[in-house]
Order: C-alpha cells, then sequence, then structure tokens
C-alpha cells in the first residue's frame, strides 16, 4: 500500500506510461474523492451507521494531466492503488468548473460523459502543490469559469 504521493504519483505514471502513446508527457497528478463536504464526515460519524453509508458511498480518483489529456483514473478505497482508467479529456476541453481552493479541503466539478450534472471531486490539503499544479497546466478557462483566478497561496 502505497502512503507517500511520491510512491502514488509513481504508480500512476507507470499505468499511463503503458498506455499512452509516445511522446506523451505527464504533468501533474492529484487524488480526489466525490462526495459531499469531508467536513460533514465529522458530523455523519456521531450518527450511527450514516457515517459508515456516507464514508462507503465515496469514490477516490487520481485526475492525471499528460501535455494532450486531462485522465481520471479510479484509486482503491483501501490501499489507494491507481485501478481502471474512468475516462479522458482533451486537456483544452476539459469540463472542471466551480474550483474552489480552501485551507483544507478544495473542490471542484468535474462533469463525468453520461452524467446529468458534475460531480464534487474534494482534494486534500496533503494533495495541494499537485493540485496548484494541475489547475496551471489547465486552460484558465477550465479551471476558473467565472473569470476567477484560483486564489494564490
Amino acid at each position: 500500500m502505497a502512503i507517500r504521493r511520491a510512491k502514488q504519483k509513481a504508480q500512476v505514471i507507470k499505468k499511463l506510461e503503458a498506455m499512452a502513446p509516445p511522446g506523451e508527457t505527464f504533468l501533474a497528478c492529484v487524488h480526489c474523492e466525490t462526495g459531499p463536504s469531508p467536513w460533514l464526515g465529522a458530523v455523519f460519524d456521531e450518527i450511527p451507521l450514516l457515517g459508515l453509508a456516507v464514508a462507503l458511498s465515496r469514490q477516490f480518483y487520481f485526475i492525471a494531466v499528460t501535455n494532450t489529456s486531462v485522465v481520471v483514473i479510479s484509486a482503491n478505497r483501501f490501499t489507494n492503488r491507481p485501478g481502471e482508467i474512468v475516462t479522458v479529456f482533451p486537456r483544452h476541453a476539459t469540463p472542471i468548473s466551480d474550483v474552489k481552493r480552501a485551507k483544507v479541503w478544495s473542490k471542484m466539478h468535474l462533469h463525468f460523459a453520461g452524467h446529468s450534472k458534475p460531480k464534487r471531486l474534494n482534494v486534500h490539503r496533503y494533495w495541494r502543490g499537485e493540485f496548484d499544479q494541475l489547475l496551471a497546466a489547465l486552460p484558465q478557462t477550465a479551471s476558473a469559469p467565472q473569470g476567477q483566478a484560483p486564489a494564490a497561496r
């Protein structure tokens, strides 16, 4: 089980290199989870079984940016190993919106194909540097749709 960011990113890169076309350059990788604000987990934990239900309903992903694409890869709930590729978007047309950078849990919304609404993706402060790299690698229109630049540190 990989615990350190560097090891997790290395596993994602290895997975991508096996499938990527020649010349593909890895730019950024961030780990995120779906669902409502993780802060609600503390509140839900106080109600028997509700906290467990919310925790088990979360999905975990790695979002990797290459020179041409944004790749969403599932992550194992328990080991954090990268799983299957969920979807791939062209880098210039990634449907990311509502990016909000916060002190502990940042968030963004990603519209997966086949879903009526975008999914909320939460990014922990542990991945802040990689989150900033991801936002910098995306076109400004994708990362800040209302004309707002992501907040600086």
